[in-house]
């Protein structure tokens, strides 16, 4: 059977450009949101480019459970910790103790969001190449 690896790769770039057009419609909280989308499924392209199956959406857990051949960056590990704060709360009012999630999030959040997931898709690039 055919690896699905790029597919996962090119849809996460797309969410990457998702994300770069919901800052530019100041709808920071779905920037966010599709920061998270294209970092989560960058790594699972990786997994799935190395063979093995990837289960749920925490982008720090996905990028341990690497094999050590692909030499994850610490400090990576940590950009996707914060990601994965992203998940949930951007979409759900009851994420926060009042609010619109809209109301949460801005320029700031938004585009720590992209450049990390966009540190995490170069990743995956250059281990998938």
């Amino acid at each position: 059977m055919p690896t699905r690896s790029r597919d996962w790769l090119n849809q996460a770039l797309r969410d990457l450009e998702q994300a770069e057009d919901s800052v530019r419609s100041g709808r920071h909280e779905w920037a966010c949101f599709a920061a998270q989308q294209a970092a989560e499924k960058a790594v699972k392209a990786l997994h799935l480019h190395l063979g093995q199956e990837a289960w749920g959406h925490v982008i720090a857990k996905l990028l341990h459970e690497l094999p050590e051949t692909a030499r994850v960056p610490k400090g990576l590990i940590e950009k996707g910790r914060v990601l994965d704060n992203f998940y949930i709360p951007p979409r759900y009012p009851n994420s926060h103790p009042e609010g619109a999630p809209f109301e949460h999030y801005g320029p700031l959040q938004s585009q720590e969001a992209i450049c990390y997931a966009r540190e995490i898709i170069e990743f995956v690039n250059s281990q998938m190449a």
